[in-house]
C-alpha cells in the first residue's frame, strides 16, 4: 500500500504538492519496514538494488531535464508539456516536470537506503 501511494504522490507532485522527494521517502521507508521485518541479506536477496546506481541514475535524469531546455534557448530546468494519446487509457497530458521528479525520487531513495544499509550491516 505504501508503495502505491508513492507512486501516486510521484505523479502528481509535478501539479499539486507531493513530488520525488515524498515520494522517494515513502518508498525508502517501504524498504526499510522490509529491512526490520525480514534482515538485510534477505532482502538483499529479494532487492538487489545498486542504490549508488540509483543515486548517479537520478541525479543524470535531473540535471538532463534542466539542461535540455537550454539547447533550445530556454532557462535551466523550463517544463515542457505536452499531450499523449494511449491506447487503453485515452489522451493524456505530460511535462517534462515528471522526468524531474522521477530524478529526484531516485536520488532520495538511492541515498536514503545507502545510508541505511550501510548502518544495518555494522
Amino acid at each position: 500500500m505504501i508503495l502505491i501511494f508513492s507512486i501516486y504522490l510521484l505523479l502528481q507532485g509535478h501539479n499539486a504538492p507531493g513530488g520525488g522527494f515524498i515520494a522517494g521517502l515513502m518508498t525508502s521507508a517501504t524498504f526499510v519496514l522490509q529491512y526490520v521485518a525480514y534482515g538485510i541479506k534477505h532482502q538483499r536477496s529479494i532487492l538487489p538494488l545498486n542504490f549508488p546506481m540509483l543515486i548517479a541514475l537520478g541525479l543524470l535524469l535531473s540535471l538532463g531535464t534542466g539542461v535540455v531546455p537550454m539547447l533550445f534557448g530556454k532557462p535551466f530546468l523550463t517544463s515542457a508539456f505536452g499531450h499523449l494519446s494511449l491506447p487503453v487509457f485515452g489522451e493524456s497530458e505530460w511535462a517534462t516536470a515528471v522526468l524531474f521528479d522521477l530524478g529526484v525520487y531516485l536520488v532520495v531513495v538511492g541515498v536514503t537506503m545507502t545510508i541505511i544499509t550501510a548502518l544495518g550491516e555494522n
